[in-house]
């Protein structure tokens, strides 16, 4: 299935960014080259998630399994360009079902653990897939049977597990299948680059999900993007602990893929074993949201008996990034921490070690890739195009500190939400720019004009006597406050100023006063006209799937508060 214009295609292929190379090229690559490498490794408490014993597979064993499930899904009757939805923990069989969908030209439109009926019958709405495929049981939670429930012409498939009546076992079509059935479908029907490979969705935290497709290309670069920035090496070591549901977590296989090294998976996300595995399996790179490593460098105790030697470079994103952080673990560790910003839609910039050398830059700014008159490290920078643009007057915006919506295209980017003419119709600008949502500026002048500053997204701004201010700037600061487990701003109404900034916290002990929190932040050089002026205390802050912070649910707690 082909979502991306053919005139689009030839013109990056014509450039180079494009090519043949389709995802099971790379699968089939390390399987013929490196087949007795270790390749994948289940999350080492598995048994305690589905009763299964952890799996460790080389590259040669993962092939096989590969060119199995393919023949299982063939004999359960689907074909190329079907959708297949799939919602699973983060084991093996996942990785192998979407790499078997990628060798026979399945799309696969996978969705969080965590979604229930009212979230999962959107999503097949939107996508009439052919199948759902599911696990029997997880976390307390009876998946097969909230499946079998839900409306639409789908069959229910049910993996790693029993599949009661009305649903069809994966595992048992695997078990009989001929993995010969694969590799002859594969030749008969190739795959080409262009072709969706993946329909992802985005976490909802402004409205509801929304299906991105993505295509072989738009990986593979994607491959490229990531390995280059994160400096990752042929066979290293990785830890993924997301879910494989959105670009975060299918960025990491790709880029495994890319190095042919061994990719070690978690789920669900716990400290303790995630740093065990860090130490057990010698992991030379992971991935890991702010709050998590701000939460790693208060508490010494615990690193303090964990084996981090082996760790070169860990990358982090999905919120502003602290500069004592990143300098925390370069100083106190040794580590180096990739700032990444990206959407499922393919809005990715990459702040990373060679680009931004020093940590607290590193922390701040983006490299502005793709605009004419700056080179950097990474080839994959030049195939992408990013600007800044004024949303009010559409005017684009050069001058230092203004900010404005940062617009983006080139080849990772998507070119259409699934099934959504109207959204696409205001997504893109009149020159085919991806209108992101996300507020930046020019850092500075000089040396500074080389970089993007976030400032937070388009609809969070805080407007206070017509003044604009980002929560992610506060939230950045107040991240590194000693008293304080995590914190976050919003703005409440008010007659006078139109919005006052209330700061949510969640106190490590005693509960700080407002005055303290304000002076701390006075301290860190914050203007006045930016400091919160009332404080709330809560329990936790909303996140989503993808651990952002749901910023108008957290308003609305506030609000009731207050």
């Amino acid at each position: 299935m082909f979502l991306t214009s053919q005139e689009r295609i030839d013109a990056y292929v014509a450039k180079g960014w494009w090519g043949d190379t389709v995802v099971d090229d790379l699968t089939q690559r390390n399987r013929r080259e490196v087949a007795d490498r270790e390749a994948l490794v289940d999350p080492v408490n598995r048994e305690a998630l589905d009763g299964r014993g952890p799996r460790r597979l080389t590259w040669g064993q993962l092939g096989q399994e590969i060119d199995r499930m393919a023949a299982g899904l063939l004999d359960l009757g689907f074909a190329k360009d079907d959708i297949i939805c799939v919602q699973a923990p983060n084991v093996a069989e996942t990785v192998l079902l979407a790499l078997a969908c990628a060798r026979i030209g399945l799309i696969i439109s996978p969705v969080v653990m965590q979604y229930r009926e009212h979230e999962l019958a959107y999503v097949v709405g939107k996508v009439k897939p052919k199948a759902f495929i599911t696990v029997e049981r997880f976390a307390g939670h009876d998946h097969a049977a909230m499946v079998l429930g839900l409306r639409g012409d789908f069959r229910t498939v049910v993996m790693n597990g029993a599949a009661p009546k009305g649903a069809v076992s994966l595992d048992e079509a695997v078990a009989a299948a001929d993995p010969a059935k694969a590799a002859a479908y594969h030749d008969a029907n190739p795959v080409r680059a262009g072709e969706v490979f993946t329909i992802c969705w985005t976490s909802g935290t402004e409205s509801r999900p929304k299906g991105v497709p993505r295509d072989h290309n738009h990986w593979i670069v994607n491959a490229r993007m990531v390995s280059e920035a994160t400096e990752l090496q042929e066979a290293e070591v990785v830890l993924n602990p997301f879910p494989l549901v959105n670009i975060a977590a299918f960025g990491m296989m790709m880029s495994w893929l890319w190095r042919r090294g061994t990719m070690v998976l978690h789920h669900p996300f716990d400290l303790p074993v995630f740093l065990g595995q860090i130490g057990a399996e010698k992991v030379n790179y992971t991935i890991a949201p702010p709050a998590i490593l701000n939460a790693l460098l208060k508490t010494p105790q615990l690193l303090a008996i964990t084996d981090l030697s082996s760790v070169r470079a860990i990358g982090s994103g999905s919120a502003p990034l602290s500069p004592w952080m990143i300098e925390g673990f370069l100083n106190d560790h040794g580590i180096q921490v990739c700032n990444i910003f990206g959407s499922n839609e393919g809005a990715s910039l990459f702040s990373g070690a060679a680009d931004v050398p020093d940590p607290g830059e590193r922390a701040r700014y983006f490299p502005r890739m793709g605009v004419e008159g700056f080179g950097w490290n990474s080839p994959t920078a030049q195939m992408i195009r990013t600007r800044l643009v004024d949303p009010a007057t559409e005017q684009t915006i050069t001058t230092p500190q203004v900010p404005g919506e940062l617009r983006i295209d080139g080849a990772a980017t998507f070119t259409g939400y699934w099934d959504a003419d109207e959204l696409n119709a205001a997504a893109f600008d009149a020159d085919g720019y991806f209108r992101t949502g996300d507020l930046f500026e020019i850092a500075g002048e000089g040396e500074l004009s080389r970089f993007y500053r976030f400032v937070g997204r388009c609809k969070d701004i805080i407007v206070r006597g017509g003044v604009n201010i980002s929560p992610a700037e506060i939230d950045d600061l107040l991240a590194g406050h000693p008293a304080l487990k995590e914190a976050a701003v919003v703005g409440v109404p008010d007659d006078v100023l139109g919005e006052r900034m209330c700061v949510a916290v969640v106190p490590t002990g005693e509960t700080p006063r407002l005055a303290d929190v304000a002076g701390w932040l006075k301290d860190k050089g914050l203007a006045v006209f930016k400091l919160p002026e009332k404080l709330v205390v809560v329990d936790a802050l909303p996140r989503n799937a993808m651990n952002k912070v749901v910023r108008n649910e957290l308003r609305e707690r506030v609000l009731e508060i207050l």
